[in-house]
């Protein structure tokens, strides 16, 4: 029974970016019951620049393709080649999988494929080797190569290697071997299939890493299993998820009670690991904030450290620089016609240039009462009233049991997170080690959970 093809397939690109970046070279090898039957191989136009760093590893520069073809124009003939059925085999096969794709799809063609990746299947088959690349698996097995980074060249070397494997092993192993691999074709080339077997489908948080335990992403979710796994099915799609896919040699996890746990952790993890690919929890954001003393007609600026001991007075609004504060108090003022100079954002005596422009109801020169404009402008600014630490100290907020028989307890004082522990009596002695940071990121869960703690199942005890 004749099989369905192997195609044997290399690209050469102008850089990483399935999205962004273009396909140079095509290669492809037509394997049919252990027999090559055909081959297929092309320059392509790019029609964006290529840039000189590829130019100097692949020897493919502008030039070589003034004329050659734009994929649009050979997409339906490689199409048509590639047949109805067959099974696309690259090493680091997602990432030649991710352009293919892309390419077909801007072409108006869709394509898609199950995969054989050998930089996975060669760490299958010597997982005691640390070099995978298809540099090092050619000189350890003696395999000649003409020109390395040119696509004919790679896939006629990749298809010798693929026959070498073969004479290594008995028919049924290789098979068994191949078989394990379509079963894990979706996960990244550089992580053990192993790591992933005892991933649980529980609440927690999970650890990404790359070469020398490198933190790259940490994530949270209420179904850890599927979380992570989903990361490796859209790796094709979107930049993020391929980078990402390439560069993940190790996962760890941490099961929590639930999802308040999961969320509270990740955001303290990110700020201590500072993973590279957590780009917005990571950061350590110096926050400013509105406060209006009580009895004033006007806010002051204050840094958002002034959470953990509030002053007298309301608070409104943390932002990032005192630039943003002021942009978002000005607008408030121009949608009710408050006056700037009265808020401090202008400086002047009498009728200020906005009440001239009829802009302001006149508090500025006696024509509303200053009394009824503070009123007016806090009524204005309620909406991002910060809401005030209602407790008189810490609290430990109860979470679980779990449908896994986890429980927590999470320790929190104005609005900080100082950590959590499996029982009460643990919590209690959870305290300050020094004054305690601010994080937006905690306060915006807490003020979530906070808000109607019996909808998440989460109980409070006062410390």
């Amino acid at each position: 029974m004749t099989q369905a093809p192997l195609i044997f397939i290399d690209l050469e690109t102008t850089g990483t970016s399935a999205t962004h970046d273009r396909i140079t070279e095509i290669a492809a090898l037509k394997v049919v019951d252990g027999q090559p039957v055909d081959c297929w191989s092309s320059l392509v136009q790019p029609d964006i620049r290529i840039p000189g760093n590829i130019s100097q590893l692949t020897g493919i520069d502008d030039a070589l393709v003034k004329d050659a073809p734009r994929f649009e124009g050979i997409a339906a003939s490689l199409r048509e080649w590639l047949g109805p059925a067959h099974t696309l085999v690259a090493h680091n096969a997602r990432y030649d999988y991710s352009f293919l794709r892309h390419a077909f799809t801007r072409s108006g063609h869709d394509y898609q494929a199950p995969l054989i990746c050998t930089l996975r299947l060669s760490r299958r088959l010597t997982p005691h080797e640390s070099q995978h690349n298809l540099k090092a698996l050619l000189e350890r097995h003696a395999i000649p190569r003409a020109r390395a980074h040119r696509a004919g060249d790679d896939v006629k070397a990749l298809w010798t290697l693929w026959q070498t494997w073969q004479r290594q092993h008995t028919d049924d192993a290789w098979q068994r071997m191949l078989a394990e691999e379509k079963r894990h074709r979706t996960l990244p080339a550089h992580l053990d299939s192993h790591q992933l077997a005892d991933l649980p489908e529980s609440p927690g948080v999970y650890f990404f890493y790359g070469h020398n335990r490198l933190p790259l992403y940490v994530g949270k979710s209420v179904n850890l299993r599927r979380r992570v796994l989903s990361h490796f099915q859209r790796d094709y799609q979107n930049n993020k998820a391929m980078r990402l896919a390439q560069q993940i040699h190790h996962i760890e996890w941490e099961e929590t009670a639930g999802d308040l746990g999961a969320q509270l952790r990740e955001a303290q993890l990110v700020k201590s690991l500072m993973p590279i690919m957590n780009r917005q929890l990571r950061k350590q954001r110096k926050l400013t904030t509105w406060h209006w003393p009580a009895g004033s007609h006007q806010p002051a600026l204050a840094g958002g450290d002034v959470l953990t001991q509030p002053p007298e007075g309301a608070l409104y609004g943390l932002f990032r620089s005192a630039k943003d504060a002021k942009e978002t108090l000005r607008t408030v003022a121009e949608e009710h016609k408050l006056c700037p100079q009265v808020l401090g954002l202008t400086k002047g005596k009498g009728r200020c240039f906005a009440n001239q422009l009829g802009k302001c109801l006149g508090a500025c020169d006696g024509k509303e009462c200053l009394t009824t404009h503070t009123l007016r402008a806090q009524e204005a600014l309620a909406q991002l009233q910060i809401k005030a630490w209602p407790w008189p100290g810490r609290i430990a907020i109860q979470e679980g049991p779990s449908a896994q028989g986890k429980q927590a307890w999470h320790v929190v004082d104005h609005w900080c997170y100082l950590g959590s522990a499996e029982t009460l009596k643990k919590a209690q002695r959870l305290t300050h080690a020094a004054t305690p940071a601010f994080d937006v990121d905690s306060y915006r869960i807490l003020k979530r959970f906070l808000r109607t703690p019996e909808v998440h199942g989460l109980s409070i005890e006062a410390l």
